[in-house]
């Protein structure tokens, strides 16, 4: 097992591994597993997601992104409360999602041809 030090290191470098160890250890500690049925942390992460999705509203295209500067500092907190939530649901879930990840990009590969998809917004089955 990787030292505390080192497992941070890890994770503070963006190891998907290493971040979903922290995260365990932070949870075992405080006894929550028992809370972290897929169910539940799905529900969690819709949840926070729209905590995000509420600081960037009444935003239009062209003005500052979020619309309010007193908003900005939670950005990056909503966007982690994401995260903790989708680690949370992938390792209860068995999930693995840097796997999830390459496999997904992989079909959207397909479907999205750079030749195809250059400058278009349509979706796959709306090309010509």
């Amino acid at each position: 097992m990787l030292k505390k030090n080192e497992l941070i290191h890890k994770a503070r470098n963006g190891d998907l591994r290493a971040m979903t160890e922290v995260l365990r250890r932070f949870n075992d500690a405080r006894h929550w597993a028992q809370f972290h049925s897929p169910r539940n942390l799905a529900m969690a992460l819709s949840s926070e997601a729209a905590e995000l999705l509420s600081l960037f509203l009444w935003c239009t295209d062209e003005g500052p992104q979020p619309a309010s500067e007193q908003r900005r500092a939670k950005v990056a907190e909503e966007a982690a409360d994401c995260l903790i939530c989708l680690l949370n649901f992938c390792d209860r879930a068995g999930v693995d999602l840097g796997e999830a990840f390459l496999a997904k990009l992989e079909k959207n590969e397909a479907n999205y041809p750079v030749e195809r998809a250059i400058d278009c917004a349509k979706k796959y089955d709306e090309f010509d």
